[in-house]
């Protein structure tokens, strides 16, 4: 199991930036350039990440490869193939990006997003880049969401089965299915049913905390890993039991503070369960 996270500081070249994650506690990085850099800079990253020992958790995505507009899905679908080759190119543990959503906001809510027409369009869209593609050493993976596909243990398992593609693997984050005040007070089961449904396709995982507000009508928000509800034993012992390389990622935070309380804060769980990352 590797720990990564956001990198603080300045770098000048691709060792410097390895050596300020080793520095800050982690084991494992996301890609710092997409498809775009110039190969050398790709490569130098690449070099510089297996020299340090570091594992390649992520290159990301991030766009709305369902976009109602024609001209932007289709580019959204472009983008998602070159980064998918990148991660394949540099060993990604995976590229990942969100399904995606029907309406305008590309990671919102919709009233179409969880129908069978739309699960159908991610199917045939994860399919299309994958098959462009035709992926090696990493995956294409779509990371849960509160109000799009995947969004519960089932659904996953759906995709993956309909998908049909050995380069399609599992990306996790808890907190974004936690959707209610029983899932939010019992979410060690929750995490547990993830586990026990999608086991060794979970290639990657991110790390934040879920904190339940007290104003109507219910609120729940990402905090710190620690701050919150989210049951961290019950996560980490379950990310234990997979390869050795799948990684935990924090994100979602703005400080460099914050970072490094949630590194030490994960570290003091997964001490306590007796490994560490």
């Amino acid at each position: 199991m590797k720990l990564g996270g956001t990198i603080f500081g300045k770098w000048n070249d691709a060792r410097e930036w390895a050596a300020l994650a080793r520095k800050q506690g982690y084991s494992a990085v996301t890609f710092p350039v997409d498809y775009r850099a110039d190969i050398k800079d790709i490569d130098a990253y690449r070099q510089a990440a297996n020299e340090a020992g570091l594992v390649i958790a992520e290159v990301g995505v991030w766009n709305n490869t369902l976009d109602p507009d024609p001209g932007k899905r289709e580019e959204a679908i472009s983008k998602a193939v070159h980064q998918l080759e990148l991660a394949d190119y540099v060993g990604a543990r995976c590229c990942v990006n969100v399904a995606g959503s029907v309406g305008e906001q590309w990671d919102g809510p919709h009233p179409d997003n969880l129908t069978e027409r739309t699960f159908e369009a991610i199917v045939l869209t994860t399919q299309k880049i994958i098959d462009r593609v035709k992926p090696k050493q990493s995956a294409y993976s779509l990371e849960p969401m509160p109000w799009m596909y995947p969004h519960t243990p089932d659904s996953y398992v759906a995709l993956i089965e309909a998908i049909g593609r050995k380069g399609f693997k599992a990306h996790l984050d808890p907190v974004n299915t936690i959707t209610s005040l029983d899932l939010y007070y019992n979410n060690g089961a929750m995490i547990n049913e993830w586990f026990d449904k999608l086991g060794d396709q979970i290639v990657s995982c991110h790390a934040k905390d879920t904190i339940l507000g007290s104003t109507l009508t219910l609120h729940i928000d990402e905090c710190r890993p620690g701050e919150g509800n989210l049951d961290y034993r019950t996560y980490l012992r379950r990310v234990s039991e997979l390869d050795d390389d799948v990684c935990v990622i924090l994100e979602h935070m703005t400080e460099e503070e914050d970072y490094r309380l949630g590194r030490e804060y994960l570290n003091r769980v997964a001490s306590e369960l007796g490994f560490k990352f």
